[in-house]
Order: C-alpha cells, then sequence, then structure tokens
C-alpha cells in the first residue's frame, strides 16, 4: 500500500474502528504476515535469515516466530548497507531521513515514509481524542521537541497536522526547543484558543512551565495539557507540573509516549492507565507485586495490529513496520507486557477498580499494557541494593523542595579514603536559588525517607547510619554536572571522595 492509500485509510476510518478490541488469532495472521513480506523484500533480512540457515516460508505459527533470532543496532541495522535495510533495497521508497545520537555520539539515520506516520497517528489521535476531546475543541498544539533532523519533532508536528487533516479542529505550531519563543507563541495565541497542548520532554516542558510562570505566563487561563517522551516521570511530578498549569484532571490532562528512534511511537499512556498507575505510585507494595521491582515504570497501553511485543529476560522486543521493518526486535529496555485482563484482575485482588474510579464518561479501551522502565544500565548500586534515579526524583518533588530545584540530579556511590560508601547526590537549583545548608538538610530527609518507603531494596540492605545521601547542591548549568545543551545523564560512575 503507498502513502495515498494509507492517507486515505486514515482519513476514512474512525479510531473506535482503527483500536478495536482484536483476537489473537488475528494479531498472530497480521504478525506472520509481516514477517513474511519482510522475509520477502528486505534484502538484509532475507540475508540475515539465510546466514542463520532460517527458511522463512516455513514460519507458520506464533511458536515458531518467537524462535527465530532477534535483531539489533550491532547484529542487523550496522551490519548491511543502509539501501538493504529497506524494501527492495531501495532508498527512495523512504520519502525522509531522521537522526539519532547514541551513547557515543555516532548518529544512526532512520528511513522514514509517509506511511510510516499512519501507523504513528493513531497514537496521537488516542491522546488528543480520549484525554483531550480535542476532537471537539479548539486546540493549540505547540511542538517543544528539538525540530531539524532529530526524531521528536518533524514526527509529533506531522502527525499532529493529520489530526487536523482528519477534520480535528487542531492548529501547530513549532517553536521547537526554543524556549523564548514557547513563550511569546503561548501569549499570543493560546487566548484564541479553547486549549493549549504542549508536547516534549519532561525537564524541558517543566522549565518551560516555571519560566513562564516566573515572567507572569498565566498557564491556568489557557486550558493546558500536555504530551511528554522520552523519560520515565513519577506521579508527583505529574501533579507538580498540573498544579503549576492549574490542571483539574490528572488522568485526562497529561499523556506519555513510549516512543524510540527506531520505530516511532509504540504507545501511550490513557486514562486508564494514568490511574492505576496513579493508584500504584500510593501502594508501592502492590507495585513492586505487579512489576518486581522498587520503582514506578511507564505504563501505557498499545495496539498489537500496529507494534507486537515480546519479553525475553526482563527486557521487550518488537515488531512492527516501518520505512526500516523491524522483526523481533532487541531495543534493551527494561520491561514487560500484561493484557488488559489480567492487569484488571490483579487489581481487583488488590481491591481497585480503576474503571468505576475513573467514572462512566472516560473512554476505557480494552488494549494490552506495556510498562517500560528503561535501561537497565541507568542504577546504583549500593550496599547490594539498586537505587533508581525514580526513586530520587519524588524526594525533589515534594513541597518546599520542589521550588528549589529544576529536578535534574546525578547520583553516585562514593568512597572515602577507608573506602566506606555513601550515596552522594549532586542537585541543580533552580535560577536565583542560593544554596544554603538548612535546603541541604531538607533535601537529604525527603530523599532518604522516600527510598525507603519506595525501595525495599534499600531500606533493608542499607545499614541506617549510610541511609542519608550526600547532597551537593549545584547552581543552575553547572558545567560539571548539568552542561547546558547536552542531553542530562542522572547517573555517574563510583568515584573517591574529595
Amino acid at each position: 500500500m503507498d502513502g495515498l492509500n494509507y492517507l486515505q485509510t486514515f482519513l476514512a476510518t474512525p479510531l473506535d474502528e482503527i483500536l478495536r478490541e482484536q483476537s489473537s488469532a488475528a494479531v498472530e495472521a497480521r504478525l506472520l504476515d509481516l514477517f513474511q513480506t519482510v522475509a520477502e523484500e528486505v534484502p538484509a533480512y532475507r540475508t540475515f535469515l539465510l546466514e542463520q540457515g532460517i527458511n522463512a516460508t516455513r514460519i507458520e505459527s506464533l511458536t515458531q516466530f518467537q524462535s527465530l533470532p532477534l535483531t539489533t543496532k550491532s547484529n542487523y541495522l550496522q551490519r548491511y548497507p543502509l539501501a538493504e535495510v529497506c524494501r527492495q533495497g531501495r532508498l527512495e521508497n523512504c520519502d525522509a531521513i531522521a537522526v539519532s545520537s547514541g551513547s557515543t555520539g555516532e548518529p544512526t539515520f532512520w528511513l522514514r515514509s509517509l506511511a510510516d506516520e499512519f501507523h504513528i497517528a493513531p497514537r496521537f489521535e488516542q491522546v488528543f481524542r480520549d484525554s483531550f476531546a480535542a476532537d471537539r475543541r479548539r486546540t493549540l498544539a505547540v511542538v517543544c521537541f528539538a525540530l531539524g533532523t532529530w526524531v521528536g519533532g518533524m514526527y509529533t508536528a506531522n502527525c499532529c497536522r493529520h489530526l487536523a487533516l482528519k477534520g480535528y479542529p487542531i492548529t501547530v505550531v513549532t517553536p521547537g526547543n526554543n524556549k523564548t519563543e514557547i513563550l511569546r507563541v503561548v501569549q499570543k495565541l493560546s487566548p484564541l484558543f479553547e486549549q493549549t497542548v504542549l508536547l516534549g520532554y519532561p525537564p524541558f516542558l517543566k522549565d518551560v512551565v516555571d519560566s513562564g510562570i516566573a515572567q507572569g505566563v498565566p498557564w491556568p487561563r489557557y486550558n493546558v495539557k500536555w504530551v511528554m517522551a522520552g523519560e520515565v516521570i513519577s506521579e508527583e511530578w505529574r501533579a507538580l507540573v498540573g498544579q503549576r498549569v492549574g490542571s483539574t484532571h490528572p488522568c485526562l490532562d497529561s499523556a506519555s509516549l513510549y516512543g524510540t528512534a527506531d520505530a516511532g511511537v509504540l504507545g501511550n499512556e490513557t486514562p486508564l492507565s494514568i490511574c492505576i498507575r496513579r493508584w500504584l505510585a500510593e501502594h508501592p507494595e502492590a507495585s513492586r507485586d505487579l512489576f518486581g521491582e522498587s520503582r514506578l515504570p511507564t505504563l501505557v497501553q498499545y495496539d498489537p495490529l500496529s507494534r507486537f511485543f515480546e519479553v525475553r529476560d526482563g527486557t521487550l522486543l518488537f515488531s512492527g513496520n516501518n520505512g526500516i521493518p523491524l522483526i523481533r526486535y532487541h531495543i534493551a529496555d527494561a520491561g514487560g507486557v500484561i493484557t488488559y485482563e489480567r492487569l484488571l484482575a490483579f487489581l481487583a485482588r488488590w481491591g481497585f477498580d480503576p474503571i468505576a474510579s475513573l467514572g462512566p464518561d472516560v473512554k476505557i479501551r480494552k488494549l494490552p499494557f506495556v510498562y517500560v522502565f528503561g535501561r537497565a544500565q541507568f542504577v546504583v548500586s549500593y550496599f547490594g541494593a539498586n537505587v533508581y534515579p525514580e526513586n530520587i526524583s519524588v524526594g525533589l518533588e515534594q513541597h518546599p523542595i520542589c521550588e528549589w530545584v529544576t529536578g535534574k540530579f546525578v547520583m553516585m556511590v562514593r568512597f572515602d579514603s577507608d573506602q566506606n560508601e555513601s550515596l552522594a547526590i549532586a542537585v541543580e537549583l533552580a535560577p536565583g536559588i542560593e544554596a544554603s545548608g538548612e535546603k541541604q538538610q531538607a533535601i537529604a530527609e525527603s530523599v532518604r525517607y522516600h527510598l525507603c518507603r519506595l525501595n525495599s531494596e534499600f531500606a533493608n540492605y542499607v545499614p541506617a547510619d549510610y541511609q542519608m545521601p550526600q547532597i551537593q547542591l549545584r547552581s543552575t548549568g553547572d558545567p560539571e554536572y548539568f552542561p547546558v545543551g547536552v542531553k542530562h545523564r542522572y547517573t555517574r560512575a563510583p568515584e573517591s571522595g574529595r
């Protein structure tokens, strides 16, 4: 199907039809069809299978499919010429190229086509319709992701415009990650619309909101919603930002996207998934029972006809159609998959009914759930306990601490001259905030309290005398820990004290 046919199908198909409940047989049939067409049409994948001694025509069941070798960036994408991983080995079958920079800074090129966007646009449609009621409200969509060759900004802008083409009263403006321009267009344009949606990375959106407050931007007047991607947020963070923009419906006013440079948006938060996650945040023992870890992952729903998920050794695999089609692709995100029925049954055993909690007017879709912790390496080990950035964030998002800090921090294990361990955390102060011993102590006590509350390993493994973290307060944009214009990392390798 060419791009024009995909466009016509997207425009003509109601969201309820796109996301209708599917049988396992229908999902399996779609998956096997995708595999067979990729094996036939993509030269690199055909070679990849032959090198493994696999005859694609003999893969006729889900069980056989799940025995296929995994593909990764190193064993597949980087081994073959760029054209070879496209259908028919032709770059010209794709009409755009996006770029991502990995941890090495070496660029990776991702081939895109218009057809890809119509696989992804329903994720945005689901958020804008089910959560924001943008099918009946004049909506200003402000794209705050970086523009240019990077994946997020252009993709987001295009998908929002596809919704407008489908008849949604959405108008898109693209200031990108230029904070001054964002605040300018919001103040000029938001009064003309019934609601404003900010789309960007969580720390940047918070910075925009806080800077706007400092400049007198009346966020509550603009009926602000926000869409995030790229990081796991805490529910305290959601509540904090919501309070600052005047949000009154935490399950309906925001949504996180689970997206990757490799394949666009794979899933999205829904009012149901947010309601469940908020309850789990308040019941960490239930969260540990469900997820098996002392941190709260992003919890989204996904369309199994668009992206098929599997789990192997606690990490996610997915298969999906893209400019570069991917089969059993291992992206190294720690997480898992839960069926709709299983998750609702689990919550019922704990005495919670999220559907009743949301009320009769909220759209519920019986789609499966995928949960994502993020990359497993972003963790520090302290007295044998895994300490996660998500645990630290909660301590920084309490009042009045959240007024003092930006939310960015770097944690590490530090050793003194006798090789005694301590948990050290460098915390970025908000602009204009001065460091003080009182602030340092308050932050340390808040982080310790919430670490013990949320992380049973920390509470039980770490001796009480070593539980209080060492807090270093750093000014905004500190070049050693918080350099401007560089992607932030929340962990650092162990180091000697100084």
